[in-house]
């Protein structure tokens, strides 16, 4: 049986689309942070694969205003989780962190999981960066000390229909498509747009996700298109596939750029996923509007 921790999140809704039979958990069902309720989901389903998406995430002013938070709340978590793992014998367990988790700056880009503990995360997600680095050495040790066959993912930025799309707590793509979809005019963004991203559909996370499940894959791998463009190329597809090309876009340059560029090499994974495709980001940004139009 598959146990999903997160099932109410934008990947968890993605997967539930590619591994319908699985079993979901949000926040409604238990307190990831309170280690009884854990034992107790654990006593309830005994499954044998968890994938552990939990996590508080938020936009980068959320991250800034809040850091305790975000450290001690995704550290307890990812704690409970897999010493409740460990304790109920889970055969598998996929982790899902982020590339926020690698050094703000490295000599050479894109980044490969080698480089995962070359220096400290961006400074403007440094508490949900370590965080989520501390899971990657939680598990790599359950995998030294037990033997398991456990692992972990490291997707770059995600976006999706399942998006939330709260002030502070949405992922740049969606927050600008609800912004392109509100504007008459024009638009704003934080910085001057030259920071490069890479973005992931959402759905596309969510089959690399079945396919280590199908075939018993084991190992950490980076998660990402071989694309990157500038905030304010984004911007531009993201106009184009909403079909409002007349917006401008205008920067406020006193709020902060963020990190400059994390983008991540996927080239180990491909050898693997050898025919796997990676949704375009003006068709995922299509996707992703028409499903915002229509819960609005």
């Amino acid at each position: 049986m598959i146990l999903v921790t997160g099932g109410s999140g934008l990947v968890g809704q993605h997967l539930k689309d590619v591994l319908p039979d699985a079993v979901y958990i949000s926040s409604k069902d238990y307190n990831l942070l309170d280690y009884k309720q854990v034992k107790v989901m654990m006593d309830d389903y005994n499954p044998n694969v968890v994938i552990h998406l939990a996590a508080r995430v938020g936009g980068l002013m959320d991250n800034m205003t809040y850091p305790v938070d975000y450290l001690e709340e995704n550290i307890i978590m990812n704690t409970n989780v897999l010493k409740s793992c460990h304790e109920f014998g889970v055969e598998k367990v996929i982790g899902i962190l982020s590339t926020c988790i690698y050094p703000d700056k490295v000599d050479t880009y894109p980044m490969t999981e080698k480089d995962l503990f070359n220096g400290p995360p961006t400074p403007t997600n440094f508490s949900y960066g370590f965080a989520k680095r501390t899971m990657a050495a939680h598990i790599d040790s359950y995998v030294k000390q037990y033997d398991k066959k456990w692992c972990y993912l490291i997707p770059c930025n995600l976006y999706g229909e399942y998006d939330k799309y709260e002030e502070h707590h949405s992922h740049f793509v969606s927050a600008l498509i609800k912004k392109i979809y509100e504007a008459d005019d024009k638009i704003e963004l934080w910085g001057d747009g030259t920071p490069l991203r890479q973005f992931m559909y959402g759905g596309d996370l969510a089959r690399v996700i079945k396919y280590f499940i199908d075939n018993d894959v084991v190992g950490n791998y980076n998660v990402a298109p071989d694309w990157v463009h500038t905030i304010d190329e984004i911007a531009k597809i993201g106009k184009k596939a909403c079909m409002k090309d007349k917006i401008v876009v205008t920067y406020d340059n006193d709020k902060p750029n963020g990190q400059h560029r994390k983008d991540v090499d996927s080239s180990q994974l491909l050898k693997i996923l050898k025919d796997f495709n990676f949704t375009t980001l003006e068709d995922g940004i299509k996707k992703v509007y028409k499903k915002y139009k229509e819960i609005i």
